[in-house]
């Protein structure tokens, strides 16, 4: 008789059944279906926050026409999806080591789908504010967690290909937004054209435009939610709440027994050293071994979003109409840019565990530079061409309103063949700031600013400004730079901004750490969305174009000469090279 096969540490009552070829090749199919669902929810959890961040470029155009903003409230409702990121990033960590990552994943899906409601009933500025606050906090919730899960429940040798599908998953949600605003802005232009100047059609057709645009993403919250209900919890946080079995079972949901066992016992040794210190998590944030690499996280983080990337995604439809595109062709412009944004991040991912996060970073801001400061200097070239005209706008206030027609030579001469743009900031009785441009090509081009009966207080001109309108090809040009701009941001730190974040936290930290750099991320965001149309107003669109480029030169510097490589490394693994370095310089781990 052939002898049995002998089980360690196992009675004959819990040897493993023997099983059939074809329930093993079974077995594998349900862990690879399993591996690719889970990157699926979590890359559905990237689409929301892009969606979180793109939707609003597109409503801008019809917002303000249905819903009374000043510039300040408009400003707001932009940078609100990244306040509320930042409210929710510190408490998402905390929740998530109480509560755990899946069932943060789930509180976000919930949030997401709650907030699209609420925005889209708005009337009035507060409820809008809160509708895109509450989006903002989901999105907040899935900076933190979804990265933060990916990276404990995928191996090492997938680790860079998973989190970049977050990434890419995020780009196919802004892509999603932009086309969703083509789509709505198509349809508005169409329904305001039919309308032949009748101003309660043209209403709806704009407010039937933005609600629209929101309404219509509220599906993917929905499959988010849904499928988030039916994934495992991360084997590390069941480790460290002591359920060894349960963490077991998570980990053979998509690999085999063997490694199982050893990705078990991987990730038991760091736990069974960091139970034996008596430090909470906010004590080991002052241990040298963690203040290294817990400040460049948030370093990277922080200049991640001074690259300008948020605001120029929510602006890139006003921006590209500023540089001499027409409405319809500068939501065009924006899928295009989206669309190469989605592209090149899979190049990305294909390339981030074969050359590696540092070379990524390099190649990327050195092209980010390059595109801004050209930016910077094309807008310079065309703002230079306007001139101040605020004294005959006001003189030209009567009764509490203006009516002030291009074509009148009070505002200057422009060059034969050139078309004109007159854009007006304007305050009544200290209600804040409200903007109006008119274009010598539109179909009336006066500059009317009604008298307001609730209101009578005077209407005071702050700052005026008249000047030829960019030529298309302008336009064109400033469009190719935004290309160029994200296509560098998707190759470099689109993707190792978030591998970045989870790898160089040690687990002890993780969770709180990585809500604290995101707080940064999302803090820095706010300010650059919430500084942006009151910055272009006064000092013209160059000016932040250049902010951002001398921003970017020392994100390049950090990653060539300070930062890191951590490919091919597990978790456990970054965290010891750290360890061993903490008395001395920083290691360049896995550097050659």
């Amino acid at each position: 008789m052939t002898p049995q096969p002998k089980f360690a540490n196992a009675s004959p009552a819990r040897r493993p059944p023997s099983t059939t070829g074809s329930e093993r090749e079974g077995s594998a199919g349900r862990k690879k279906l399993y591996h690719w669902y889970l990157l699926f929810i979590s890359g559905m959890g990237g689409l929301l926050y892009g969606i979180d961040v793109g939707i609003i470029a597109a409503a801008l155009l019809y917002l303000n026409q249905t819903v009374n903003l000043t510039v300040l409230q408009t400003s707001i409702i932009v940078a609100a999806v990244m306040g509320g990121s930042m409210l929710s990033s510190v408490v998402a960590g905390l929740l998530a080591d109480w509560l755990g990552r899946k069932t943060m994943m789930i509180v976000s899906g919930l949030m997401f789908v709650v907030s699209v409601g609420l925005i889209v009933i708005s009337q009035s500025f507060l409820p809008l504010f809160g509708g895109r606050l509450l989006q903002g906090m989901s999105g907040g919730v899935i900076a933190v967690v979804v990265p933060l899960y990916l990276a404990e429940c995928l191996s090492a040798k997938s680790r860079g290909a998973g989190t970049g599908i977050f990434q890419f998953m995020l780009t196919v949600g802004i892509a999603i937004a932009s086309v969703v605003g083509w789509a709505y802005t198509h349809g508005a232009q169409a329904a305001i054209a039919a309308a032949a100047g009748n101003a309660t059609l043209i209403a709806a057709a704009q407010n039937a435009a933005w609600r629209g645009m929101f309404l219509s993403v509220v599906y993917p919250g929905l499959i988010f939610l849904v499928g988030a209900f039916f994934l495992s919890e991360s084997p590390r946080w069941l480790m460290r709440r002591g359920q060894r079995d349960k963490a077991l079972a998570a980990i053979r949901r998509s690999c085999s027994e063997a490694e199982a066992e050893l990705e078990l016992a991987e990730i038991d040794a760091p736990i069974d050293e960091a139970s034996t210190s008596s430090s909470g998590v906010v004590g080991s944030l002052l241990q040298r071994k963690y203040v290294l690499p817990f400040l460049l996280a948030c370093a990277i983080l922080g200049l991640n979003q001074t690259t300008g990337i948020n605001s120029i995604l929510a602006f890139l439809v006003v921006i590209l109409k500023q540089a001499g595109l027409s409405p319809s062709m500068a939501t065009g412009g924006d899928v295009a840019v989206v669309v190469l944004n989605m592209v090149m991040t899979l190049v990305a991912v294909a390339l981030v565990d074969r050359k590696g996060r540092t070379f990524l970073l390099k190649i990327g801001t050195a092209g980010i530079i390059i595109s801004l400061a050209a930016a910077a200097l094309v807008f310079h070239g065309v703002e230079a061409d306007r001139h101040d005209v605020r004294a005959q706008v006001q003189a030209a206030v009567s009764a509490g309103g203006l009516a002030i027609p291009l074509a009148t030579s009070a505002l200057g001469e422009i060059p034969a063949g050139r078309s004109s743009v007159l854009t007006v900031y304007y305050d009544r009785g200290g209600g804040g700031d409200k903007v109006d441009t008119v274009l010598s090509t539109d179909p009336d081009p006066v500059l009317r600013i009604a008298p307001d009966p609730a209101n009578t207080a005077a209407l005071t001109i702050k700052r005026a400004s008249f000047g030829p309108v960019s030529t298309e090809s302008t336009g064109w040009l400033m469009m190719a730079l935004m290309c160029l701009f994200i296509a560098s941001f998707a190759v470099g730190p689109g993707v190792v901004v978030w591998l970045a974040l989870s790898e160089l936290m040690p687990t002890r930290i993780r969770s709180t750490g990585m809500g604290i750099a995101l707080l940064i991320n999302q803090g820095v965001s706010t300010v650059m969305a919430g500084v942006f149309l009151p910055v272009v107003g006064y000092y013209g669109y160059y000016a932040m174009f250049a902010f951002w480029a001398i921003c970017t030169v020392i994100y390049f510097l950090i990653s060539a000469f300070i930062l890191p490589e951590t490919k091919g490394k597990t978790l456990e693994e970054i965290e010891q090279s750290f360890d061993r370095g903490s008395a001395a310089a920083a290691p360049r781990i896995g550097a050659p």
